[in-house]
C-alpha cells in the first residue's frame, strides 16, 4: 500500500471524512530500518505527525493549524477562554471549567488540539468525553502533550 494513502486513510478515520485532502502535497517520511513502517511525517523541515505502535496518529499543532481548515475537523477540537491560553501554551492540562466549546467527535483517549482564538495553541489526549466535558466543572478534560511553547514558535496571544 502507498505510504501517503495509508497517512490519508488514518487521518480521515480519526478525524472524519475528506479531513486528510487539506494534507500538504510535499511531505516528507521517515521509516523504522527494522519494521519499515512510517515513524515521522514532515513538511518543510516541521514536524506533521508520528505514528503510534497502535496505529493511532500523534499530531502535532502544526498539522493540527492545517487541518482546521476542514469544519469536520473542528469537530474534534476544545476551545478554550483567555484565562488558561497562556498556561495551556506552557504546555499545562486544560480543565473543563475553562472550556468555552467542545466539539461534538471528542472521544475519551482521542488525540484533541486546544484552540485560543481560532489558532491551535496546543494538542492533547481528551480525558473526558463531550458530554462530561460540557455537563462537569471540575476536572481535567485535555491531558497535554504537546504545546506552541514545546515547539519554540511564536506566540500571539
Amino acid at each position: 500500500m502507498d505510504h501517503v494513502l495509508k497517512l490519508r486513510n488514518s487521518i480521515d478515520a480519526l478525524f472524519g471524512s475528506d479531513v486528510s485532502k487539506f494534507l500538504p502535497k510535499d511531505i516528507e517520511m521517515t521509516f523504522s530500518r527494522k519494521t519499515g513502517r512510517i515513524r515521522t511525517v514532515l513538511h518543510e523541515g516541521k514536524l506533521l505527525c508520528t505514528l503510534r505502535i497502535d496505529g493511532g496518529l500523534a499530531i502535532s499543532p502544526y498539522l493540527a493549524q492545517i487541518l482546521l481548515k476542514s469544519k469536520t475537523f473542528r469537530e474534534n477540537c476544545v476551545e478554550i477562554n483567555k484565562d488558561a491560553a497562556p498556561f495551556v501554551q506552557e504546555g499545562r492540562s486544560v480543565f473543563c471549567k475553562h472550556v468555552v466549546k467542545c466539539g461534538k467527535n471528542v472521544r475519551i483517549s482521542g488525540d484533541t488540539p486546544v484552540l485560543f482564538k481560532n489558532k491551535v495553541i496546543a494538542v492533547g489526549r481528551a480525558v473526558l468525553s463531550y458530554e462530561m466535558i460540557s455537563d462537569f466543572d471540575r476536572g481535567v478534560a485535555v491531558k497535554v502533550r504537546d504545546s506552541l511553547k514545546s515547539r519554540k514558535e511564536e506566540k500571539e496571544l
